[in-house]
């Protein structure tokens, strides 16, 4: 039996404000707490606060809703809908507010101290 997955693609969003200057890291982005959408996908949209260690370890990254232990904002949507998968997190940068699913909480902005949020 053979498993079928179709997918639909559509542009990449940026949340940059200046696209000539960011560094990423690879991280993979934890499924824990994602919750489907109407299409059955479990996705993390770009411009999420993660944190979870990632930077001092190999640790998995995870969502941050609150913004304490914020590391980072992640670049592009990753999928996790079939577990935990790759993705890239922005350490340094300029960042797009309007661009963002959610607007970063106080203490995410004074975590990420080499990320810009601007208007």
């Amino acid at each position: 039996m053979s498993k079928f997955v179709e997918t639909t693609y559509t542009n990449k969003k940026s949340i940059l404000k200046f696209p000539d200057h960011y560094v990423n890291l690879t991280v993979t982005v934890s499924d824990a707490g994602i919750v489907a959408n109407a299409d059955g996908k479990k996705i993390v949209p770009a411009g999420t606060i993660i944190g979870g260690g990632f930077l001092a370890s190999e640790s998995v990254a995870a969502v941050k809703k609150n913004g304490t232990g914020a590391e980072g904002v992640l670049f592009n949507d990753v999928d996790v809908t079939y577990g935990p998968a790759s993705g890239a997190a922005m350490i340094h940068g300029f960042v797009a507010l309007n661009k963002l699913p959610e607007a970063p909480t106080a203490d995410a902005i004074v975590a990420l101290k080499q990320i810009t949020f601007l208007k």
